[in-house]
């Protein structure tokens, strides 16, 4: 656009100029004439370009940054929280480990322990089926084999040599067949969910 108009207003310039000479004078009418025409079809020109849309695009905005995920906790941690909660519910077992027994007498410690060992018995064989590892008699004399299951069997005193390894039983151990955990949904992202409730008894 801006070459085309450099021209034209050359050409116009050059037709006025011709206009003077002594020879031409006779065409005077006609130099003008193109002249105008030119003049003319600039002023059109100028016109539609201005209503046409730019060649060139702008730039588009850049795009806004997407908003951070939330903080998600790991299910696990509130699964062992609901877990916790259960044996809270049924045996009291917060309560008890957080209370200081050091200000009550032997037996009343004894009497809420029992209260505490029945309702977290009912709370463990609720979610875990509970079988001992080995089902020898405790202080009697076994041999722990070479393909045994590792983790089934913790030898202590003196270790020597390759197994099979031959020992007295001193405590047979517990293993879990299968579990059942408590669902725990996360109602708030950011945090645990409680072990249990503040209760408020309304009056």
């Amino acid at each position: 656009m801006k070459t085309t108009t450099l021209i034209a207003g050359l050409a116009i310039a050059a037709l006025n100029a011709l206009t003077f000479v002594p020879p031409l004078q006779a065409h005077a009418a006609y130099l003008v004439a193109g002249s105008g025409a030119l003049a003319l079809w600039l002023v059109f020109k100028a016109a539609t370009d201005q209503g046409a849309p730019s060649a060139v695009a702008a730039p588009l905005p850049p795009a806004p940054p997407p908003p951070p995920a939330p903080q998600v906790r790991n299910l696990s941690e509130a699964e062992a929280i609901g877990l916790l909660g259960v044996f809270q519910t049924k045996g009291r077992l917060v309560d008890f480990l957080m209370d200081d027994i050091a200000a009550y007498s032997d037996a009343q410690v004894g009497a809420a322990a029992r209260v505490v060992q029945q309702g977290c018995k009912a709370a463990l064989l609720e979610h875990f089926a509970v079988v001992p590892v080995s089902a020898e008699r405790e202080g009697t004399r076994v041999t722990v084999p070479a393909q045994a299951p590792a983790g089934d069997f913790e030898l202590v005193g003196k270790i020597a040599g390759e197994p099979p390894f031959s020992g007295v039983l001193v405590h047979k151990g517990w293993k879990a067949t299968s579990v059942r955990l408590p669902r725990s949904l996360l109602a708030d992202a950011g945090r645990l969910p409680p072990i249990a409730p503040a209760q408020v008894e309304l009056r």
